[in-house]
């Protein structure tokens, strides 16, 4: 069997995925011991994320090279906008936070840092790049959610959900489309566009990793 391009680029920031996997944050998830305030922190950040990612998915669909391609990244930005926005809402209503007290949320450095490096890859480079500066988000959670489901479900409720939610069959499937993407305009671009490929899937990759440790640690800004 050929190789892929997107297994490529998983091998390529190999020690970054293991460290998620690793990393205290998500195991808290499993094990169903994450302490509130820091779950709290991170849906408060991962709102305002999901508004730039809705955003770069938009610019996709405005740059994307076929009608098909142009539908699912619509699609995608409608379902991050409406469904995994909800969700947000939902364990925020549970956590005492209203809509209006997370829309006036402050981006930390980490969520900054994160969603500006998508929304220029979106708006400035190359399409392959924003494909592969997307991949890491999408593929990432639903290989965390079926890693974790496969351990079983804590029984923290609020856990179990967000478990439930990114090992779903339907996440898997966004998933598995976002990887055949990358591999079809990896294979149309030059050596050197599949460098920049490469990099932006390291990035996205790095920014993800340290997500989770700016929840964890409860980051601020210095002053």
């Amino acid at each position: 069997m050929d190789s892929r391009f997107s297994d490529e680029l998983r091998a390529t920031a190999a020690t970054v995925w293991h460290a998620q996997h690793d990393h205290p944050f998500v195991r808290g998830i499993g094990e169903g011991t994450l302490d509130g305030e820091r779950f709290a922190l991170w849906i408060r950040q991962d709102y305002l994320f999901l508004i730039e990612y809705a955003r770069m998915l938009a610019l996709g669909a405005a740059r994307a090279p076929d009608l098909e391609t142009m539908g699912r990244f619509a699609e995608l930005a409608q379902a991050v906008l409406r469904e995994e926005m909800d969700l947000h809402r939902s364990y925020a209503a549970e956590l005492g936070i209203d809509r209006a007290e997370l829309e006036r949320e402050a981006m930390l450095p980490t969520t900054r840092g994160y969603t500006d490096f998508l929304v220029r890859m979106a708006a400035h480079e190359d399409f392959a790049e924003l494909v592969a500066a997307l991949l890491p988000c999408m593929w990432g959670f639903s290989e965390i959610g079926r890693v974790l489901a496969e351990r079983g479900l804590p029984e923290d409720e609020r856990y179990a959900k967000w478990i439930e939610m990114y090992a779903s069959q339907e996440f898997a499937e966004l998933a598995r489309w976002c990887r055949e993407l990358c591999d079809r305009v990896g294979a149309d671009v030059s050596p050197a566009g599949r460098a920049r490929m490469t990099e932006a899937f390291l990035t996205s990759s790095r920014y993800e990793l340290a997500f989770w440790e700016m929840a964890w640690v409860r980051e601020r800004w210095p002053a």
